[in-house]
């Protein structure tokens, strides 16, 4: 079917009541209420296939290699990038998945560079003959799926925050080790999901036939979580900073410490320690060579003149 051209992951008629089926035809459109066409962006074939199916404007936009979240209208269709959490196994969730998007009253195109959860489950509803019957729900469930994983993962970034703010209380807790790279999560979170905020705001904003009222609500929702999911990484930022600043305080208080100890052992063993070394010079003439008690003599000396730094140190307030 598809031989010398872009082989799609898959490709869906999809019809009024979410029906679905394969396609036999290489047709850009076909029978449906629209096809959806879902490619890897790794297809040597798919830049061909798109230059010669697209105005070159969406055709570039779908085959960029780096992207980031917008939305642009385009004669009577949509250009769409966002980005959703990484789930693949053995990957960073914040290291975020992008799926671009070229949306039309009845053509849909998806492309991705890693797997997308989110379009795989749309997918499995597209082979169990449910899909979304119209191209305006197709977003409505993708940006709603990318959305609640987003929201679970800062859900479960929160949940770490407060268990470091909890070990606070012991001022003797070491620095967690994962506190950096939660730290350095939050900002890679951020930097995709504050344009991606932006785009959806803007895609619900649209007054355009492809997105009826009931669907702009439903992605003025979105827009709004996605809003609240940025304003809760700006506060965890925040709460790590300050988590972060308590431990270098903490460990600096300690440090501080232990040095003002070292500092007053010091100023009560410098005077002992000249007298050791004057009395351990071996030369003649020593007072008390000869003399059985010189030694006991020389140690309560020396314990008195401890005690007596000690009180003054006391005195002048440095202990």
């Amino acid at each position: 079917m598809f031989q010398g051209v872009a082989m799609p992951i898959c490709v869906f008629d999809i019809f009024a009541d979410g029906t679905t089926q394969v396609p036999t035809d290489t047709h850009l459109t076909g029978p449906g209420i629209y096809r959806w066409w879902h490619f890897d962006l790794a297809d040597p074939m798919l830049e061909p296939w798109v230059r010669e199916h697209l105005h070159e404007i969406p055709a570039g936009s779908l085959i960029q290699k780096q992207t980031r979240p917008r939305c642009d209208r385009f004669e009577g269709g949509l250009i769409l990038n966002l980005r959703g959490i990484n789930m693949n196994e053995g990957q960073d969730a914040d290291e975020m998945v992008s799926v671009r998007m070229y949306v039309d009253s009845d053509l849909l195109i998806t492309v991705r560079r890693k797997k997308v959860f989110a379009i795989d489950a749309i997918r499995r509803e597209a082979e169990a003959r449910k899909a979304p019957p119209s191209p305006a729900e197709f977003l409505e469930a993708l940006v709603g799926r990318l959305t609640l994983r987003v929201q679970e993962h800062v859900a479960t970034l929160d949940e770490q925050a407060e268990f470091f703010e909890d070990d606070l209380e012991d001022k003797n807790t070491p620095m967690p080790h994962e506190l950096p790279e939660i730290r350095r999560s939050v900002i890679r979170l951020r930097r995709y999901l504050d344009p991606q905020r932006e785009a959806l705001a803007k895609l619900a904003a649209f007054d355009i036939p492809l997105i009826p009222d009931e669907s702009q609500l439903e992605l003025r929702e979105q827009a709004n979580s996605a809003l609240i999911a940025v304003e809760e990484l700006d506060e965890l930022r925040d709460r790590l900073v300050s988590v972060q600043e308590e431990h270098d305080a903490n460990i600096a208080q300690r440090q501080a410490r232990h040095g003002y100890v070292l500092s007053v052992a010091a100023a009560i063993f410098l005077p002992l320690g000249f007298l050791t070394g004057l009395f351990g010079v071996n030369v003649a003439g020593m007072p008390g060579v000869d003399h059985p008690w010189a030694f006991t003599i020389l140690c309560l000396g020396m314990a008195g003149l401890a005690l007596l730094m000690f009180l003054v140190l006391k005195l002048v307030r440095w202990i």
